[in-house]
This record gives C-alpha cells, sequence and structure tokens, in this order.
C-alpha cells in the first residue's frame, strides 16, 4: 500500500480541446507523455445518500482504477483522503493505493462487502512540459475537458499560491477564476441529477 501527499490546481479549458493543444505547443510545450484513467468510484450500500452533499458522499468513496501508458497498465484501489477551507478550495490531499492484479475482482470484493457503484468516469490525459513547468490536460469522456498542475511534479513551486500565479502568466485559454475544479463532484451531480 502506498500513500502520497500531493496537491494541486485543477481548472477548465475554455476552449476546443485540439485549439488547446495547438496554442499550447504554439507557445513551446511539449507532449512528454500520455495515459488514459478508468475510475469507477463505489460506496458503501449503507450510506443515505440523500441526505448527503457530493462531496460527502466522495469522502467516503473508493475508486477501482485502471492507468493505461503505452508502456505499462497499472491497477488500483484507490481511497483519497481531501481536506478543505471554507471556500471548498482543497489545502491538502492524500491519496491511500493498492495495487491490484485485476479489476472485475476487485469489483466483485467490493460488492461482497457491501459496496455499489455509484459513478464510472474514463479520461484521456496528455502530460505538457516547457522548461521547469509540466501539466495535464484531462480529457473526460463526455465531461469538462481540464489542465491539472501537481505540486509533486513542478518542484520548483513549493505553494498553490505558486503555482496559481504561473498559470496565469502562462497567459492560456483557461478559467483562472476557479483553481479547484472538481471534476469527481461534477460527474456526480449529474448522476444524481443535482445540477
Amino acid at each position: 500500500m502506498e500513500k502520497k501527499n500531493s496537491n494541486e490546481i485543477t481548472v477548465k479549458i475554455k476552449c476546443d480541446i485540439n485549439e488547446f493543444y495547438d496554442t499550447i505547443e504554439k507557445r513551446g510545450f511539449k507532449n512528454i507523455d500520455h495515459f488514459n484513467l478508468d475510475d469507477t468510484f463505489f460506496i458503501s450500500n449503507d450510506l443515505d445518500i440523500d441526505s448527503m452533499t457530493t462531496r460527502e458522499i466522495l469522502s467516503k468513496a473508493v475508486l477501482v482504477r485502471k492507468v493505461t501508458y503505452d508502456y505499462k497498465v497499472v491497477k488500483l484501489i484507490t481511497f483519497k483522503k481531501k481536506k478543505f477551507d471554507e471556500k471548498g478550495n482543497i489545502l491538502d490531499q492524500q491519496n491511500i493505493e493498492c495495487n491490484i492484479l485485476e479489476i472485475d475482482e476487485a469489483k466483485r470484493l467490493l460488492n461482497a462487502m457491501g459496496y455499489k457503484e455509484i459513478m464510472h468516469i474514463v479520461e484521456n490525459d496528455l502530460v505538457f512540459k516547457k522548461d521547469n513547468v509540466q501539466f495535464a490536460v484531462k480529457d473526460i469522456v463526455d465531461g469538462d475537458k481540464l489542465l491539472e498542475m501537481e505540486m509533486g511534479f513542478n518542484e520548483s513551486f513549493s505553494t498553490l499560491s505558486q503555482i496559481e500565479e504561473k498559470m496565469k502568466e502562462l497567459d492560456i485559454p483557461v478559467y483562472t477564476d476557479n483553481f479547484f475544479v472538481k471534476k469527481a463532484e461534477i460527474e456526480l451531480n449529474k448522476v444524481l441529477n443535482r445540477i
């Protein structure tokens, strides 16, 4: 089992995804990696989700995750712990991950333990880098197009404020009014018809 402490900003992209790729490549960013995420979210059958906020539901969720690169496939069960401020900004987050051998076996185990599938998100990610700045463009199938910049991959930035300032400096077509777009909350709100 692995614990990973990290924090990141996530912003929405303002334009068509191909236009965005053209823009950042013209600014000198190079595509250095790509991967696909296939996440299935499970929650306990005992949860009364009608009386819970979307964030509360997700705080109890367990993910079965498949990450596919050209060179390897990683299969995990993941639990995320996040600390938020009063505005909903993510102050800190921790992922607890356990490698698994088979996705379907993990899902069956969770079902046997009293968990049910609540949501499935698939995304295609391209990682770009220029100088000391690296970010992932997240193309969520039937969802938003996002940019995520993680502190762990941008070691020259030691605070989220520094990453936010750098994002504004880059002057690329992203919205900078919300640096903590929460894709899982957006997608779960759709599933639960809370939009």
